[in-house]
């Protein structure tokens, strides 16, 4: 019987509401029933607001792309995230966000991702290099959170996560996802503005202690730049990038806004996915020595290779259809609407579940099998345009979609073709939502060296 990648345990299908937002709080996925896994849409009802999944395909295209001014980003996700995120790019809506990805999608065009290739390869290498002091059995989450924060830094500022800068955000985020709640008090009641939010205590400290440091180096590359000393980053074109409609650049206290965002989704989501994807590797060894063979190719911070590594890129995206690291997004309608059937007033919460449109029964075959071979077949293609968006879609998908395409395929290609990870006798991780899909308690696999090819 085939070995299925893991899945969390649904909860009864009826619930009273405070055991629903019990759960929800402490968890997001475990928290849902299991029909949602083959349900076109299922409405939540509260004593203050009304919530739709929406896993049909039309009407998830009519929501992130065809109508997205007409559902715009709930304010209620900003709510717990807030004190760390300010008004970020990934929080706002309307005009203002719209002239922040004006500002800041020039950086994530193609050409750019190239430039930023040789300090991938490198943060990869300086990964490799800390794997040969670790033990037979390894805490994959932790190495993969390490490796991500520090391509984040060797892009965006040009330095490694050594630097101490660097390394003190790594390590005030590692202790912020680990305390913060992926929604606070305000997601669920709607509190006036001036009243508390009761964020953890933890969790605010370690946020504000966060921007503390990334103002610092922001403050430092604003100076470098005017004395014309700045690296050509990713930092550097973001914040040398004026607004094509007004010519305004970023402020300080913006672009700490928008770093805090990059962090999150650029170490977070990537962590997270890379976590997973040598976890099915494990799981699934044959695909591991495919592979492997295929990563011979790399021979250096070549950006041609990314060409020739197409068994690493289907296993990302699988791993991304399995495991999106953002489980679920939320937007608001702003005028009545109906769907299927169903009458939806305005403010009511429309969420769209990667999680679950991932793994539908109705669209997928095999839904909860592992199988990178689906991208070449017509069920795989169909579901691919339709029922696929690890990096959300539409106007709002993620700006750094292609980066993170290129980051994960690399690095999950260069510690294969050195390293090989095993399952180690010890129960399977259970996917939990906390920022990201992280492994409930961690991710541990064997490791081992890779004998060197004849």
């Amino acid at each position: 019987m085939e070995r299925l990648p893991p899945k969390p345990p649904s909860r009864a299908d009826r619930v009273s509401l405070f055991q629903y937002l019990k759960l929800f709080r402490k968890d997001i996925l475990s928290a849902q029933p299991a029909r949602l896994y083959g349900a076109w849409m299922a409405e939540f009802r509260t004593p203050f607001f009304r919530s739709y999944l929406v896993n049909q395909p039309d009407l998830v295209d009519q929501i992130l792309r065809k109508r997205p001014d007409d559902f715009p980003k709930s304010n209620r996700i900003a709510e717990g995230l807030r004190p760390l995120l300010g008004n970020s790019v990934f929080l706002t809506n309307g005009a203002t966000w719209k002239r922040q990805r004006r500002i800041i999608d020039p950086a994530f065009e193609g050409g750019r991702i190239k430039e930023t290739f040789p300090a991938m390869f490198a943060a990869g290498q300086a990964a490799l290099e800390r794997l040969e002091a670790e033990k037979d059995v390894i805490e994959v989450e932790e190495i993969t959170s390490h490796l991500a924060a520090d391509v984040i830094f060797r892009t965006l500022f040009s330095i490694p996560i050594e630097d101490e800068l660097a390394s003190q955000v790594f390590h005030r985020f590692r202790d912020y996802q680990r305390s913060q709640p992926i929604l606070n008090l305000g997601a669920f009641l709607p509190l006036p503005r001036w009243m508390p939010r009761f964020f953890n205590r933890g969790a605010k400290q370690n946020a504000a202690e966060i921007r503390r440091l990334i103002t610092t180096l922001t403050q430092t590359r604003m100076h470098e730049i005017e004395a014309g000393t700045a690296p050509d980053d990713l930092a550097t074109k973001i914040m040398s990038t004026a607004d094509p409609e007004t010519g305004d650049h970023f402020t300080t206290d913006e672009m700490v806004d928008q770093v805090a965002i990059f962090f999150l989704a650029g170490h977070e989501t990537s962590a997270s996915a890379l976590a997973w994807a040598l976890y099915l590797m494990a799981q699934y060894p044959e695909w591991q020595d495919k592979l492997a063979d295929e990563a011979g190719a790399i021979t250096g911070p070549d950006f041609a290779v990314m060409s020739k590594l197409k068994i690493s890129r289907d296993v990302f995206r699988e791993t991304l259809r399995l495991f999106p690291p953002v489980p679920m997004m939320v937007r608001e309608s702003t005028c009545p609407e109906r769907f299927r059937e169903r009458d939806i007033p305005t403010g009511s919460q429309m969420v769209l579940s990667p999680w679950h449109l991932h793994r539908h029964t109705k669209l997928w075959d095999n839904p909860d099998g592992f199988d990178p071979n689906r991208w070449a077949t017509e069920n795989g293609k169909k579901c691919q345009r339709e029922a696929y968006m690890p990096f959300s879609t539409g106007a709002r998908v993620c700006t750094g979609a292609g980066f993170a395409m290129v980051e994960g395929v690399l690095l999950l290609s260069m510690i294969l073709k050195d390293y090989r990870v095993s399952l180690i006798s010890a129960p399977a991780p259970v996917p939990v939502a906390h920022l990201t899909v992280r492994g409930k308690d961690g991710i541990q696999l064997g490791l081992s060296r890779r004998e060197a090819s004849a």
